[in-house]
């Protein structure tokens, strides 16, 4: 849910968005639920599988009261439950990927040495010489454009002898580095974050670390047909820590934070998020990113050393260096972060679809989060800006893929869906609110500055 780094190999920032859920808001936002996991009489109705063998065990149904209080008693579910900490041995060989962020900046000073080297070369050359140079190399045009170009024969031919295919989607991704070394990577990550959020974890007899763990294995059995979420051990988490925001590293650690659990509205927001962050983990999208940033990196250095080999100062260096590490970040890096986020969602909301949750709720949540971040000024950024998809643009999206999944649940042969449309009833209270507010800042107008309109949603 959040994109900003802080020390993090693998994952974003646990903080990016305020809790956002006082006691007005959070009536705007709540919707009406029903029974979240209906028990059907029969159990070949809890789940969609492709494997041909039934399942042991049925899902006791799950319901949250009208007061918003969480059940006493869960399941026992098939996770391994870590509470202990630990750390890796301190003579343990590095990972490559770890191996190639440490030599990443000596990479780039390399270039830069190089490129100045060259320049001040070519400057310390009588004017005589330079004109055999440049003659040198009118004669021998061919053999030079000869050379870059099997330079560039040889990256493409790297770049299509590294894909793979993606698990689920069957999309073609870049694979650089091998999956064993990011689960080593993965667990440096786990004893970091453990390390930091030591006194907040919530302890297994919480009713939130309860309703996560229920989720959780709720959606891994209901999609323990895909190879990849059955082969995962998936470990809970929960940080009493008051950010919206949850993440799954690669090997399967779940790491909910408590401000996530009191911004969604019901159990289905909430399964949906979960299985969102799940699908990064499945689809291996940290080995993906990583490789293509690594792959991009590389081919940097080589402009890298060309800027500071041609510009003929070293204050142009740097601006013509910022130029370029930006335009690698605005046309590559973010907009694939971005479309592995829309990845994301399409997958979690399948697996959110096979476990027979309410998958209109899932476009809702985004919504809400606009219209929280909107109540409390943040400014609206341009989507390209960012490394996750604007709220609005993620609602439209799921929207568009909320046909499909309704299908998935009728092919799972889920409990037919009870009660009015989720995303309904929240543009009805968005109108019925705002005509509220309309009403109560008519008799103050005068007083308000009309270039700063607020709106004071009655607490109710």
């Amino acid at each position: 849910l959040s994109g900003n780094a802080r020390n993090c190999f693998l994952t974003g920032s646990p903080g990016s968005y305020r809790n956002f859920t006082g006691k007005g808001l959070r009536c705007l936002l709540d919707v009406p639920n029903t029974e979240v996991y209906r028990n059907g009489h029969h159990s070949s109705g809890r789940f969609c599988s492709q494997s041909s063998q039934p399942l042991g065990k049925k899902i006791p149904s799950l319901q949250i009261s009208s007061a918003g209080q969480l059940p006493h008693h869960f399941p026992a579910w098939n996770l391994q439950i870590v509470r202990s900490f630990h750390t890796s041995p301190a003579l343990q060989a590095a990972p490559v990927p770890l191996f190639w962020i440490i030599v990443k900046p000596a990479q780039k000073l390399f270039a830069i040495i190089l490129g100045r080297s060259i320049r001040k070369w070519w400057k310390a050359l009588p004017p005589n010489k330079r004109e055999l140079f440049k003659e040198s190399a009118r004669k021998n045009k061919w053999k030079i454009l000869l050379g870059v170009s099997s330079l560039g024969v040889v990256f493409v031919m790297f770049y299509f002898t590294h894909l793979e295919e993606t698990p689920i989607t069957g999309r073609a991704r870049l694979m650089v580095f091998g999956k064993e070394h990011f689960r080593e990577l993965s667990q440096m990550e786990y004893d970091m974050w453990m390390k930091l959020f030591k006194s907040q974890m919530l302890p297994e007899t919480d009713a939130g670390y309860q309703l996560v763990e229920t989720i959780v294995g709720h959606l891994s059995e209901s999609n323990k047909d895909v190879p990849q979420v059955s082969a995962l051990k998936w470990v809970i988490h929960v940080v009493d820590e008051p950010v919206v925001n949850a993440f799954v590293l690669p090997n399967g650690q779940v790491f909910v934070f408590t401000g996530l659990l009191d911004a969604v509205s019901d159990i289905h927001q909430l399964s949906f998020i979960l299985g969102h962050e799940i699908a990064h983990a499945v689809l291996e999208h940290a080995v993906k990113k990583a490789s293509l940033v690594h792959f991009l990196d590389f081919l940097s250095l080589i402009f890298l050393t060309m800027i500071w080999a041609i510009c003929p100062r070293d204050s142009l260096a740097v601006v013509g260096q910022w130029i370029q590490s930006k335009l690698q970040e605005f046309v590559f890096d973010r907009p694939y972060s971005r479309t592995l986020e829309a990845e994301a969602d399409k997958v979690g909301l399948q697996f959110a679809a096979k476990a027979c949750v309410d998958v209109r709720a899932s476009s809702v949540f985004w919504q809400q989060m606009e219209l929280a971040e909107a109540i409390e000024g943040q400014p609206k950024l341009p989507e390209w800006l960012s490394t996750h998809p604007s709220h609005e643009n993620r609602a439209e999206h799921l929207d568009r893929l909320i046909p499909e999944a309704l299908k998935i649940r009728e092919r799972c042969n889920c409990p037919s869906l009870s009660g009015p449309d989720p995303r309904l009833i929240f543009r009805l209270n968005m109108q019925r609110l705002l005509k509220l507010a309309e009403g109560q800042e008519a008799p103050n107008s005068t007083k308000q500055d009309p270039s700063k309109p607020k709106l004071d949603f009655p607490r109710t």
